[in-house]
């Protein structure tokens, strides 16, 4: 163990995790980076089976960890995530490990020189703060390099955004990138995001290609008894900076994009108009290196002022506590998602990250009125807050906002992202008419089933179209590219698409993007000039969500609002208001099935499956209803009747509708939805509600949500049990027939690259 802690409270984490750690596992480093050379790694057999310090004292145990991996291929909305041994990175017992890294980058070079063979790759390595990242990103970029791959990497191999490595992938027509991050998950998480030539994320075919090439490579240990990774030097000259020197780390070419954008004159002038400074809460550190340097290029870096700029992958113990819900004594991670909800024992509602970041201390000399940004490490999620006075709780309550109490008279609102998203998203149509741009184009935004309905009201009233996905941005970059491919073949054509709820939407001609995010804190803005790459490829909007595009906004919008002398909440409400918006709230349950934070990795395991049993069992209760109901097999009456004698409490009679929505079951009410997901990447339930009560939704995705999945005596009657088993199958075909319909499939043509240093 040579990790230092910076806190009692890390400290409790590492002697955990190392008392957890057997000897055989610190004893063998298995891939030694501190060797700078040449090296290889020779895969053995024994490395394939369990470890037994007799009969197989070699034993890694891959093929039980390529099962579970390969499994989260599949379904993973964000990457393949998992925790890791935090001390010991080589420990395979943990879903992300070097072994396994060093696998999948190896596969992933394999597919790549198999469909462009005999050309010339460059592909982008970054990363985020977490703990092993950047011998993650060594790795990989060194593993690249040892079959011929370029790979360009920031100054001093540093961090940066996620957003940033999609958008020079995209811009500097890359063969792709690696990323590691687990987003604003726990510290001991991480995970690689695939990203293609596009930036986008790796759809779950992508990752199936590079999956069932470490099948291959099994397969080649099994025949010939090894299979060599070869690991070039640290120094080979493949593994280059230069370009990240010459661009300043991607902020030269972001700072264009920007200006084309979201940072017009009108949003600039504003921002440098505030008579108060926004306080950024850079969670984790690592938004401040790349962040810092966009606003500064933009002039308006005077205007804001930080929180935790030194980068640490402890997040400075940010929702971190030495108790876990229930009030044991033990390590307990809430994330960095500062919007989660917990109660504390006594039951009462409180919000656990906020809480940690200590703003009745640190936030005491703000005045009013102050508007907090809140991003998390790999800064592509936004969480709005403003400082109020305490006697406008009941006016909150009303919009549904909730706050946290600061003392001396003061509140903090603290928005989720389907309010603060609609807030933006109107400010920027609101810009884009005063300039005159708003009618020049049909307008259209894409957003995900469970954010908020509001958005699908408010679009509607200002003749803007909505296309509604599936959870993750990869589905949203996926429509933007069947966008894009109908305007390229035919301009003059009226661009239609297929959401996910199996409606058929016509854009329009020439349709530019207004907006595209989820309820999750991501959102990205369209340009009004399409988007081009070196070797003029086309984009409407970029891939991958931006909470910097997101400050840029909202720090406008603040501007605004203290001109008008108004508030966040204000706005909120008067955006309620002149739309005519009847589901002014929204709520999401989050129900795990487990301690994510257990340090033991046996006992973390075994609960994962539990609990991913349970999530499974949740799911498929309601997921067959909704592949029944598509297939003429059972009526809706007979889904309110299986609904209505399961949960006696509920009123499912204005029940409108029932369907599978990519990954989750959507129910449609005539005054709210439902929806009801299991987690892509872990063993939870999530259930998302709006509608025009926050009691009634909150009382349905509370209820729904955390349902054994028993199935009733009327289910067994009405539902078709074969159908049942195979449900969870069927869904997937119909997913992949959703995202495969007019996809855009052109193949990536590597283009001259001799413009990269």
């Amino acid at each position: 163990m040579n990790k230092q802690a910076h806190s009692t409270l890390e400290q409790s984490l590492f002697d955990s995790v190392d008392s957890k750690t057997p000897d055989y596992i610190k004893q063998d480093k298995l891939v030694n980076l501190d060797d700078k050379g040449d090296i290889v790694f020779r895969l053995k057999k024994e490395h394939l089976n369990p470890y037994d310090s007799e009969v197989n004292p070699a034993g890694l145990n891959l093929k039980e960890w390529f099962k579970n991996y390969a499994k989260e291929a599949e379904v993973s909305t964000a990457g393949i995530r998992g925790p890791q041994n935090i001390l010991y990175p080589h420990d395979t017992r943990f879903p992300i490990n070097m072994i396994g890294i060093m696998l999948a980058t190896e596969a992933k070079a394999l597919v790549a020189k198999e469909l462009y063979p005999n050309t010339e790759l460059v592909k982008l390595a970054g990363c985020e703060v977490r703990y092993n990242s950047q011998d993650f990103l060594e790795l990989i970029a060194r593993v690249q390099a040892a079959h011929g791959i370029k790979t360009i990497v920031p100054q001093g191999r540093k961090t940066i955004p996620i957003w940033m490595a999609s958008f020079l992938a995209f811009k500097l027509d890359l063969l792709g990138g690696e990323y590691i991050t687990s987003s604003h998950g726990i510290s001991v998480k991480n995970a690689t995001k695939d990203l293609n030539s596009q930036g986008s994320q790796y759809l779950p075919e992508e990752s199936m290609l590079f999956v069932n090439k470490i099948k291959y490579i099994f397969e080649q240990v099994e025949q010939n008894g090894y299979y060599d990774i070869k690991i070039a030097a640290n120094d080979n000259p493949l593994i280059s900076e230069a370009m990240m020197k010459e661009l300043d780390d991607g902020v030269k070419l972001y700072k264009e994009y920007l200006l084309d954008g979201v940072a017009k004159d009108a949003n600039l002038n504003l921002i440098k108009d505030l008579k108060e400074k926004i306080v950024i809460e850079n969670v984790g550190g690592s938004a401040y290196r790349t962040l810092s340097r966009i606003l500064k290029a933009l002039d308006i870096d005077s205007h804001f002022v930080w929180m935790n700029k030194e980068e640490d992958p402890f997040f400075h113990g940010i929702g971190k506590y030495d108790v876990d819900p229930k009030g044991n004594k033990t390590f307990y991670d809430y994330s960095v998602d500062a919007t989660v909800i917990s109660k504390d024992k006594d039951g009462k509602p409180y919000f656990p990250v906020i809480k940690s970041l200590h703003y009745d201390e640190k936030l005491k000399d703000s005045p009013i009125g102050t508007v907090v940004l809140i991003t998390d490490p790999d800064h592509d999620r936004l969480t709005v807050c403003q400082i109020e006075a305490e006697d406008k709780k009941d006016f909150l309550k009303s919009l549904g906002v909730d706050y946290v109490e600061l003392g001396n008279g003061r509140i903090l609102t603290v928005f989720t992202a389907n309010q603060s998203f609609l807030m933006i998203m109107d400010f920027w149509a609101d810009s884009l008419k005063r300039e005159g741009l708003f009618d020049k184009h049909p307008r259209f935004i894409i957003k995900t089933t469970a954010s908020a309905r509001s958005w699908d009201e408010w679009a509607k009233k200002n003749n803007i179209k909505v296309v509604n996905v599936p959870v993750g941005f990869k589905e949203i970059a996926n429509i933007m590219k069947k966008v894009e491919k109908q305007i390229n073949d035919n301009p003059q054509k009226e661009v239609v698409v297929t959401d996910v709820l199996g409606n058929d939407i016509n854009l329009g001609v020439n349709p530019k993007l207004v907006f595209g995010g989820e309820e999750s804190g991501g959102m990205i803005i369209g340009s009004e000039s399409l988007i081009t790459s070196h070797s003029g490829r086309k984009a409407i909007a970029m891939r991958e969500k931006s909470a910097t595009e997101a400050i840029v906004v909202a720090s406008a919008l603040t501007s605004y609002l203290e001109k008008e002398g108004k508030t966040m909440s204000e706005y909120l409400n008067d955006v309620f208001n002149k739309n005519a918006i009847i589901s002014k709230f929204d709520i999401r349950e989050d129900i795990a099935y487990y301690n994510e934070s257990e340090p033991d990795i046996e006992k973390l395991k075994k609960a994962k499956i539990e609990g991913e049993a349970l999530r499974t069992k949740n799911d498929v209760f309601y997921l067959t209803m909704a592949v029944a109901k598509k297939d003429g097999k059972m009526t809706l009456e007979q889904i309110r009747e299986i609904l209505s004698d399961t949960f006696k409490e509920l009123d499912f009679t204005n029940l409108i509708d029932v369907k599978f929505v990519g990954d989750g079951t959507y129910l449609e009410f005539d005054d709210k939805f439902i929806e009801i997901r299991p987690s892509g990447t872990d063993a939870k339930t999530k259930a998302y509600g709006a509608g025009a009560s926050k009691e009634v939704i909150k009382k349905f995705a509370q209820i729904m949500g955390n349902y054994s999945g028993d199935l009733t005596d009327l289910y067994k009657e009405h539902v078709d049990m074969n159908l049942y088993e195979n449900s969870k199958e069927l869904s997937l075909k119909d997913y992949a027939e959703f995202t495969n319909k007019d996809a855009n499939n052109e193949k990536f043509v590597v283009p001259d690259y001799s413009f990269i240093l």
